[in-house]
């Protein structure tokens, strides 16, 4: 019997139940300082399926343990040992954070658990180092950026400023941006994860004679780097291109700060398919606020973990019917078509977004044209899978 601690159980019927659940998932996710509202949409994301599922994986009663990595690799990386060591979980969903899913990631695979990651999708474990314990129900990280390169270059924009936090996500993105944009880079910083003070990097880019920013600045960071870009005047005469800057998580504090301001991705809040719709009402009547990719990825990531479960009966013993479930992506994914490339990274259609506001007044990303279709990243075939 596993201790329920700070366990956020679903399919336990009444305070005190000690009966251990068939299937266990713990969720790693940051929940501290700024950044706690990407965490947040993951774990409601995933909590909203659950509910949907009626507290249950495949048809068994599941148990989410939810643990926050407080952005530090250290914690994260205790809080992984003791998920696949003490609570021998069967699956481990994490991170927000690249670095997080790094820290993270030896210890989870080299036991044998399964890791889905809901966000973080870094390059180092797309190719050479793919894993068959490793799957991601996000995007490879560069993937985003790519598309925001290729709009740029198909705007015909000849200058750009590229700015991001000195990460592994941070560096995937840079180079992502470059894959299809063949215009002048005029400056390319490095900020610290967390940076919050813009005034340097706003002078640098005032001077930089660019036509155009692109700009990796997730959660808090985003919030201040759009409203002092916009303070300084620069949006009146330079494009703003971001990924993950303008997003359901900044957007309830930068509001017309962002107005007309261009992003990418593989789903907004006004995506129109039935599914979407319909987890987009639920999500915001549950929760009281607009779901991002952030929530999207996390439910997805629920939905097929249920897949697998119930395609293997339940028992989750045999490893390699396991992976083979998980393959097959056997589950109605919110964004459309979805199916697993070789290195268990997605293969998927990505879109230019836009910020607008809507009719009640919330400020969403929205849909805009098709940029790439059935997209996979540039890593899969250097995985040996």
């Amino acid at each position: 019997m596993k201790k329920l601690g700070t366990t956020l159980a679903a399919g336990l019927m009444g305070l005190g139940t000690s009966a251990a659940a068939e299937v266990e998932v713990g969720m790693i996710v940051t929940l501290s300082g700024p950044p706690a509202a990407l965490g947040q949409q993951a774990v409601d994301g995933f909590k909203l399926a659950l509910d949907e599922l009626d507290g249950k994986l495949g048809g068994e009663e599941a148990t989410l343990i939810v643990e926050d990595d407080e952005l530090k690799p250290e914690v994260a990386l205790g809080k992984a040992n003791a998920l696949v060591e003490s609570e021998e979980v069967d699956f481990v969903v994490g991170t927000i954070f690249s670095n997080m899913l790094q820290a993270i990631f030896r210890p989870v695979v080299e036991s044998e658990t399964f890791l889905i990651s809901p966000n973080a999708g870094p390059s180092t474990f797309a190719g050479r180092n793919c894993n068959p314990h490793f799957f991601v129900t996000s995007y490879q990280n560069n993937q985003n950026a790519e598309v925001m390169g290729a709009h740029a270059q198909a705007a015909g924009y000849e200058k750009v400023f590229m700015i991001a936090p000195n990460y592994q996500a941070g560096r995937d993105n840079m180079e992502g941006f470059r894959m299809h944009y063949e215009g002048e880079i005029v400056d390319e910083v490095y900020v610290p994860l967390g940076h919050q003070d813009y005034s340097a990097e706003i002078a640098r880019i005032a001077t930089s004679e660019a036509d155009a920013v692109f700009a990796f600045t997730p959660g808090g960071m985003g919030v201040r780097f759009v409203r002092q870009f916009r303070d300084a005047g620069l949006a009146d005469r330079i494009q703003f291109m971001s990924v993950f800057t303008t997003d359901e998580t900044t957007l309830p504090a930068q509001k017309d700060a962002a107005e007309g301001f261009i992003a990418a991705g593989n789903w907004a809040p006004d995506a129109e398919n039935e599914a979407s719709q319909a987890f987009v009402a639920a999500f915001e009547e549950k929760y009281g606020y607009v779901p991002g990719g952030y929530a999207m990825q996390a439910y997805d990531a629920a939905m097929l973990i249920d897949s697998a479960v119930a395609a293997v009966g339940g028992d989750l013993s045999d490893k390699d019917a396991v992976r083979a479930a998980l393959e097959a992506a056997d589950f109605t994914s919110l964004r459309g078509d979805f199916t697993f490339n070789t290195n268990h990274y997605p293969k998927q259609d990505f879109y230019q977004l836009s910020v607008k506001q809507r009719e009640d007044g919330a400020w969403i990303t929205s849909m805009g044209d098709l940029v790439f279709e059935n997209y996979g990243d540039s890593f899969a075939e250097e995985c040996s899978m």
